[in-house]
């Protein structure tokens, strides 16, 4: 597998990736790791439609689309038993694989708020600017869907059941922080 070459895109949710405990253990997360028409901190903006060609063909090939770790191929973490578009943007359920330390972990981090995001990998096909000079992007071959330290949109938060309010401020935090180093990184 040659994954030189794919881009990501992370995504913060905005309490859209819940965890929960799954019936034959290990952790259950669902969310959305890409949502339509919002511009991420790299000016991309993802179109509706973007992903279906490549779901159709991951299902014809009878193949699913990765759960990473960090964008690891070498620590898979869990199965994405359900990956679609709707109205919102790309929503994903999976399950965590408990018999997997890194994903233990995962689940631990995610549940305290420490990991609050998702990144989609891809390899782009299809693309315009729009008259702002954003990239749209239009069609797009899905790799894989990590769980991530760092997201790019900051519209959208992970969040976790029974979450507290001091847990929101502190991400509203760091999120600041991280906007304010990578514009720093930039200058």
């Amino acid at each position: 597998m040659d994954v030189s070459g794919l881009e990501r895109k992370f995504c913060r949710f905005d309490a859209a990736l819940s965890v929960s405990e799954g019936e034959s253990g290990g952790a259950v997360i669902e969310g959305y790791a890409s949502l339509f028409g919002a511009r991420d901190q790299g000016g991309d903006v993802v179109e509706a439609g973007a992903y279906a060609a490549s779901l159709k063909r991951l299902a014809g090939e009878g193949r699913r689309v990765k759960m990473l770790w960090q964008h690891d191929p070498a620590q898979p973490i869990g199965i994405w038993d359900e990956v679609r578009e709707d109205g919102r943007g790309l929503y994903v359920k999976g399950r965590l694989l408990d018999a997997v330390e890194r994903a233990r972990e995962a689940a631990a981090l995610i549940a305290a708020g420490a990991i609050d995001g998702l990144s989609i990998g891809y390899r782009t096909l299809r693309t315009q600017k729009s008259d702002t000079g954003l990239r749209l992007l239009k069609e797009l071959e899905l790799w894989e869907v990590s769980l991530v330290t760092f997201p790019m949109l900051p519209s959208a938060r992970v969040g976790a059941k029974g979450e507290s309010p001091e847990a929101e401020t502190w991400r509203e935090m760091a999120a600041v922080f991280d906007t304010a180093a990578r514009e720093l990184a930039r200058d």
